[in-house]
């Protein structure tokens, strides 16, 4: 027999992907409070119940598209090997990010990145949202660094990682939305994450 098993996930992926990406092209041309569910699903030519067996909520269509960035932080400390600092590793990943120009690090001047990122900034509950999100990655980071601190202190610790993170991206994108070009911003964005990453070093002197 066949992988029956393999080809559902990947349907069920494809489904997943054909849904937000349908939504978000709708939302960043009408607006999203101007789309409704039932115009989505109609669209893919799905029910609204089975929309909503993919995504319980509108706001979740969109931030289906940051799914694979949820807990990455954790990932990198978890798997950071021996002899490297907890710092030094989410530092080199982001880096990494900036110079591939990855979107979350909010240096990408590409026309689809910077009309999702107008839509996800802009829309009130897709924020109350991404608010949980950030949650989830600051608890799951607090957990990855294990011994390094009691839990309160992981917790805080995970918290500055993680506003670092995001002020950095949120910076970048910003600047980017006014005009400038990512390439031309690259050598500034790295050069404000390694002074950013600098004075966490010097704050969070415990962490390994």
């Amino acid at each position: 027999m066949g992988d029956t098993g393999g080809l559902r996930e990947r349907k069920k992926q494809q489904m997943y992907r054909r849904l937000s990406d349908t939504a978000i092209a709708l939302f960043v041309e009408r607006g999203f409070e101007q789309v409704t569910v039932a115009e989505v699903a109609a669209v893919v030519d799905v029910s609204k119940p089975t929309l909503f067996r993919y995504f319980p909520t509108k706001e979740d269509l969109v931030l289906h598209r940051l799914v694979d960035h949820q807990g990455e932080a954790a990932r990198v400390v978890a798997d950071r090997g021996a002899g490297r600092s907890v710092l030094e590793a989410l530092l080199k990943h982001f880096l990494a990010g900036l110079e591939r120009r990855d979107p979350v690090t909010g240096l990408n001047d590409e026309a689809e990145v910077l009309a999702f990122h107008r839509l996800l900034y802009g829309t009130p509950s897709l924020l109350a949202r991404l608010h949980g999100h950030v949650e989830r990655d600051e608890n799951a980071l607090a957990a990855a660094l294990g011994g390094e601190s009691d839990g309160v202190g992981r917790l805080l610790a995970a918290g500055q990682i993680v506003a670092v993170r995001r002020i950095l991206a949120q910076e970048n994108w910003r600047r980017i939305s006014a005009g400038a070009r990512a390439d031309d911003l690259w050598p500034e964005a790295v050069a404000a994450a390694e002074a950013a990453f600098a004075q966490l070093e010097n704050g969070l002197t415990h962490l390994g």
